[in-house]
């Protein structure tokens, strides 16, 4: 048996593997499980990385056997909400029942603490643009219902053993490591910034504005980014915060801020130094002219405080990246 140990599940991905590297520059003792199916090995900074599904039974009866562990943190998902739509099954194969699986390994192996990625599209649709925690949940597709049933079997699981968990629910997430070691690397990505950032360098020939027609100052998306940093370090934060005894919660990541599109887009332009193409789209059904979180909770729970809020910031991580894989020097 080696220290009690971390649990990363999913942290060869884009956003696991910057929690990683934050905890391997801690002193944690890390292990990562990932399929690499959308992760990349090189992305793994730190501990040791097992090649394996969460929802393979025999894996994770092994590796729990191997490892002490007494945290997991957990963001092996599929996250791409019209991949959601086209094959729900997948999505709840992969995000619910595999949750379900480990979870049941976890607690047969005493584990004591769960930080878990969640997301804002449990919220669905606010009415008002906005979403605190405890705006009602009410997703619209099954990307969003399958991470809320992996809440709802937290809290169920936390009412009736001594587990306790923190649920980090995730605006748009954009940005990458400052230093420039790891980033977002996934072929065909959906996120705007990344998408944008690839116009940039000239990896794509346009970027896609899906409504124009939106009721907000030009007509197009607002959202909250959070800088992926930022977001690794309210893992952390999450993480000691158990460690103190907290008790289970659910709480918004992001700043309480929103962006459009057009602003967004003007901002890689700005720090690009030149114009990129854009396409006018219609609307994509289910998108929320407005989704911005009430993020004070957070702040005032894990003592968070974000250190990477501002929008040209998280543009020129995500623009430094993406020139490096342009230029060859990170195999994705």
């Amino acid at each position: 048996m080696t220290r009690k140990t971390i649990l990363v599940t999913g942290g060869a991905g884009y956003i696991g593997s910057h929690v990683v590297r934050q905890l391997g520059e801690g002193g944690e003792s890390v292990v990562v499980l990932d399929d690499l199916s959308t992760g990349f090995r090189q992305a793994v900074l730190h501990g040791e990385l097992v090649v394996g599904n969460t929802g393979d039974p025999d894996c994770l009866a092994k590796l729990f056997q191997r490892f002490d562990i007494d945290t997991v943190m957990h963001f092996a998902a599929r996250t791409v909400v019209p991949e959601s739509v086209a094959d729900p099954l997948k999505y709840y194969g992969n995000n619910t029942c595999a949750s379900r699986t480990l979870l049941e390994h976890a607690l047969r192996a005493g584990v004591k603490h769960v930080v878990f990625s969640s997301t804002a599209a449990v919220y669905g649709i606010p009415a008002d643009g906005e979403a605190s925690e405890d705006t009602p949940t009410q997703p619209i597709n099954p990307y969003g219902v399958s991470k809320l049933m992996t809440e709802w079997m937290l809290r169920d699981v936390a009412a009736v053993t001594p587990l306790r968990y923190v649920a980090l629910r995730y605006f748009n997430v954009a940005g990458s490591d400052p230093a420039g070691r790891i980033g977002q690397s996934t072929p065909k990505a959906t996120l705007l910034t990344k998408v944008a950032c690839e116009v940039a360098v000239g990896k794509r020939p346009y970027v896609s504005i899906f409504g124009t027609d939106y009721p907000t100052p030009d007509g197009t998306g607002v959202r909250d980014y959070i800088h992926v940093e930022d977001l690794a370090d309210a893992h952390l934060k999450a993480l000691a915060y158990l460690r103190r005894g907290g008790e289970s919660t659910t709480l918004n990541c992001g700043y309480g801020r929103g962006y459009s599109v057009r602003e967004l887009l003007d901002t890689v332009e700005k720090v690009a130094g030149h114009r990129i193409a854009k396409r006018e789209e219609p609307r994509r059904a289910g998108d929320p002219p407005t989704l911005v979180a009430r993020a004070s909770r957070i702040r005032a729970t894990l003592g968070w405080q974000p250190m990477h809020d501002d929008l040209a910031k998280i543009v020129s991580t995500s623009l430094a990246w993406e020139r490096k894989l342009a230029e060859g020097h990170w195999s994705s």
